[in-house]
């Protein structure tokens, strides 16, 4: 972690899933760390109502375990930056920001400023972003509102909440549809928002790692017969005992979808940067996340590259191992991506 980088952490989910309720339990209890909690001004129900009685003109509040409380009435950038000069002056002591979204809103352009920003990219270090989804009405939410399946497109990690008002069948259904939308976010059922802080935080959900975390079942079920890209879900059949009632709910109707491409030849670079180049041009509003550890011809590391919407970063990984099958893997999640003109267009990039 570098050195006085403080950590953000954004947390949208749909309305009623128990975002307020996971945010009282982080603000309320005695953790050990000091959390600032950034919330957005029209947020249905504002954690103000219980916890924040005090209104102070400055819209910032101390808490009484070393937590903070602010919402934000102008833009997130202005509030990051005086949270983070308030932090160097000796005003407010904090560890690291929790940025709570409206039920409504496109995580994309809060994960931006985190990049875009200069001043904020020197203070802060994106961790990941937490999608909470509400079992209960899921079903009726993601058929219904793109910005609850965008929301799922963008999480780093996914808890599921209100499990226990449905069904185990009706679980297991939701977790294979929001596998398909997202394969690379863990998913964690949650009660009442008991989550322990060690899956909330420092997760490094946005680093550059060399780990892709794809879920191999998601891999395995694409996987007959093809040579060498995993092609889309069209052919997937519902498991055993799943049971699914209305055949037009099935995952792959929703528009925000994933799909894999995995490589054993190596890329040619200034042919695959071109095409990423083009593509993103095009369909970066729609392109939620995306991600890949590539073999790139003539390098001996591995090449670690993931973006958000348009902005797209890329850096060398470590070295590959003696013994170790040099293979290229990349994550594409968006909304209504071309599927076969990326997959084409990447097989045009190998050498």
């Amino acid at each position: 972690m570098s050195v006085g980088l403080i950590p953000a952490t954004i947390l949208t989910g749909f309305l009623g899933s128990g975002k307020t309720t996971l945010l009282k339990r982080v603000l309320s209890e005695h953790h050990g760390q000091k959390i600032a909690v950034i919330e957005n001004e029209f947020g249905e129900e504002n954690i103000d109502n219980e916890i924040l009685v005090a209104d102070t003109s400055e819209q910032i509040i101390q808490m009484n375990n070393g937590c903070v409380c602010c919402s934000i009435r102008e833009d997130l950038r202005t509030t990051l930056s005086d949270l983070a000069a308030k932090r160097r002056r000796g005003e407010l002591d904090f560890d690291r920001v929790v940025i709570e979204t409206t039920g409504l809103a496109d995580p994309g352009p809060v994960a931006q400023t985190f990049f875009m920003d200069d001043e904020i990219a020197e203070s802060y270090l994106l961790d990941s972003i937490l999608t909470l989804v509400d079992a209960k009405h899921a079903e009726s939410q993601l058929d219904t509102r793109q910005e609850a399946r965008r929301q799922v497109g963008f999480a780093d990690q996914i808890f599921i909440s209100k499990t226990d008002l449905v069904d185990d069948g009706e679980v297991q259904a939701l977790r294979h549809r929001l596998k398909h939308m997202n394969p690379r976010a863990p998913m964690q059922q949650v009660h009442f928002g008991e989550v322990p802080i060690a899956s909330v935080f420092d997760l490094r959900g946005f680093n550059l790692n060399a780990k892709l975390e794809i879920d191999p079942e998601f891999l395995n079920a694409d996987d007959h017969g093809h040579d060498h890209h995993a092609h889309g879900h069209e052919g997937h059949d519902h498991a055993e005992g799943e049971h699914c009632d209305h055949p037009h709910h099935h995952a792959h109707d929703d528009d925000v979808k994933s799909f894999v491409f995995r490589a054993d030849r190596p890329f040619h670079p200034a042919k695959l940067e071109d095409f990423l180049g083009s593509i993103v041009q095009v369909y970066g509003p729609k392109m939620l996340r995306y991600k890949g550890v590539l073999n790139m011809k003539g390098s001996d590391r591995k090449v670690i590259f993931q973006g958000v919407h348009q902005l797209m970063g890329s850096d060398l990984g470590p070295k590959w191992l003696p013994n170790e099958k040099k293979l290229s893997k990349m994550v594409f999640i968006g909304i209504d991506l071309p599927k076969d003109i990326l997959l084409q267009g990447l097989e045009g990039c190998l050498v």
